[in-house]
């Protein structure tokens, strides 16, 4: 068994997307091959609704799927294909958009007006840039979790995970999509696919992601740098993009620490993107916008 170490920690920035909805974006345009087959990954979380409840009207989507995961209020969505409803705390959605799709997110908080969520985005192969367009709505309660004698407990969204199969399914690059919390003091290793690349995103207390038995020095470098990094005290908002190996560490700080543990296989593909629309090629790109102008982006 082999620890993954640390390549890069960084802290998601500051953004603004939708009509106006202001975000922390933990990954995005440019990064592509470190996070390959994911392209994106937004932390959507305010006490302040004027600042989120503008949320996303009607766009498109193509050669990709969005992945919406609800902690705190709501999402109500709806789509040019006529389905709609809510997602409410604890919920998922896992939209492939595939040959297109317009849709539209609208956030609205709790009774104390706080909205909590994340927005990952997979990208889709080649072969299935253009497949029919589909959702998997998935309630909290169909979500397995699984609790281990230490106290750490991990939501399985997608994969198999100690024995347990997420709900979502049929997904090209399996991927692996996990909310874990690890109590505090607590020290844990996780698998993880050596054929994968694998990012942790905080989102709740501390810890150390960085082997135990590593004498080396602590160093926290931006995403893009070319040397190794290992990471001590990661705390909320930051990211940790993993090197290879078949094992995560992680040692919790006084108060544990909850994270995102995702992975999937690279495609390996080109990427060619412009907004909300991912392809292969600037000549695929131009064709959907065209398509869009002309009103035959929706396809079926």
């Amino acid at each position: 068994m082999s620890i993954r170490p640390v390549r890069h920690q960084t802290q998601s920035e500051p953004a603004i997307e939708g009509a106006g909805v202001r975000l922390r974006r933990a990954f995005g345009f440019g990064k592509t091959d470190e996070f390959d087959p994911f392209l994106l990954l937004d932390d959507f979380r305010n006490e302040n609704p004027v600042d989120y409840f503008a949320g996303f009207p009607w766009h498109p989507h193509r050669g990709i799927e969005t992945i919406t995961y609800v902690l705190a209020g709501s999402v109500a969505h709806g789509d040019s294909l006529g389905n709609s409803g809510t997602l409410g705390a604890g919920d998922v959605q896992w939209m492939t958009a595939g040959s297109g799709i317009l849709h539209q997110e609208m956030p609205q908080g709790d009774a104390r007006g706080r909205m909590h969520g994340f927005q990952l985005w997979a990208n889709l192969p080649r072969s299935l840039k253009m497949t029919a367009p589909r959702y998997q709505d998935v309630p909290s309660a169909e979500i397995p979790e699984v609790t281990e004698d230490d106290g750490t407990k991990v939501r399985i969204i997608c994969g198999e995970f100690w024995g347990k199969k997420g709900p979502v399914d049929g997904i090209a690059t399996d991927p692996r999509y996990l909310d874990v919390f690890v109590p505090p003091g607590v020290s844990r290793t996780l698998p993880v696919e050596t054929d994968r690349h694998a990012f942790a995103y905080v989102f709740e207390g501390e810890g150390s992601f960085r082997d135990a038995s590593d004498p080396r020095p602590v160093a926290t470098e931006r995403i893009g740098s070319d040397r190794d990094a290992d990471v001590d005290l990661t705390g909320n908002r930051s990211l940790v993009l993993f090197g290879n190996g078949d094992e995560v560490a992680i040692r919790a700080g006084d108060e544990g620490i909850r994270f995102l543990l995702v992975s999937g296989r690279p495609l390996k593909e080109p990427v060619a993107w412009q907004g909300p629309i991912v392809m292969n090629t600037r000549e695929e790109l131009a064709q959907a916008y065209a398509e869009l102008r002309d009103g035959s982006f929706i396809r079926g």
